[in-house]
């Protein structure tokens, strides 16, 4: 089974203290190792000017920074994806990457124009959400081949909602990998600039929904382009429009291509599914039973 390759990764890796998990540990050993990988962490507040001047973040009050290399540590380590590229991630103050409860916004920038916000009044979006459920399905044996689960999009769990004002959209997807029985929240924020998009995608729990929701607006506003690179700023002589509007967006027709692999499992998600057999402590501190993808 390739995701148990996973603990033996963690064990090597340069950040984390202490040895991974093995299924004979306790829920206070998993703490313990939890813990100790928390404590290598760096967070940042205040203001941060993002990689490569992509935008300017002031941390909203609750929140902590995790800079571009240790994110991606937690992407693609603690979390099991195999793409972590990301300009950096925002967390709770109160949370770490392995906690139980613990979630957080993934910032990325995507290079797409102009997007032209035009059609956002006349979407169907639940006719938007059939296509995507195929869009996913169609993909599911590459994600397979490639050695990933499969993912099943359930459906959304807030449906889109575009601000003309803030040129800001934002919904939720439903999700569930293979390996796990409990669903996973995918929520999305786009801001719309002149030559492209800030993302920030939160990855938690289906559970932590009313946590998120609560937490947009201070998080919109706390992510700005810089002048001269705001949606107001668009010039149609110079500037590219982009090849999608706000349905490609949510769609994820622009940034999802067939080998792409976007949709995020939770590390500790993961981890039931391996140590499901370990013992009813276990699966008390995960919080439920997870089945196996073997």
């Amino acid at each position: 089974m390739k995701k148990l390759l996973l603990l033996a990764a963690l064990a090597l890796t340069p950040l984390a203290s202490s040895a991974a998990p093995t299924p004979t540990d306790s829920v206070d050993r998993y703490q313990q190792y939890a813990d100790s990988v928390h404590a290598t962490l760096h967070y940042q507040t205040g203001r941060v000017v993002l990689p490569e001047g992509k935008g300017i973040l002031h941390v909203p009050a609750g929140f902590r920074y995790l800079d571009m290399v240790q994110s991606r540590y937690v992407l693609t380590t603690l979390w099991d994806n195999p793409d972590g590229e990301s300009l950096g991630m925002l967390f709770p103050a109160a949370k770490g990457p392995l906690d139980e409860d613990g979630w957080a916004f993934s910032l990325e920038y995507e290079p797409l124009g102009y997007v032209q916000d035009g059609d956002a009044a006349d979407i169907d979006y639940d006719a938007l959400l059939k296509e995507m459920q195929e869009d996913t399905e169609a993909a599911n044996d590459e994600r397979e081949q490639a050695g990933f689960g499969r993912v099943l999009l359930i459906g959304w769990a807030a449906k889109p909602f575009y601000d003309p004002k803030l040129n800001v959209l934002h919904w939720a997807k439903e999700l569930r990998f293979s390996g796990t029985s409990a669903p996973t929240l995918n929520y999305n924020v786009r801001l719309l600039g002149r030559k492209g998009v800030l993302n920030l995608n939160a990855i938690g729990g289906l559970e932590q929904l009313p946590e998120v929701r609560a937490s947009i607006p201070a998080v919109i506003k706390s992510v700005e382009f810089p002048k001269g690179l705001q949606y107001a700023d668009f010039d149609p002589k110079l500037d590219e429009v982009a090849a999608y509007g706000i349905g490609g967006l949510v769609a994820g027709k622009v940034l999802a291509k067939a080998g792409a692999f976007a949709l995020v499992a939770k590390f500790w998600k993961v981890l039931v599914a391996l140590l499901a057999a370990a013992g009813t402590a276990i699966r008390r501190f995960f919080g439920g039973k997870a089945t196996s993808d073997e």
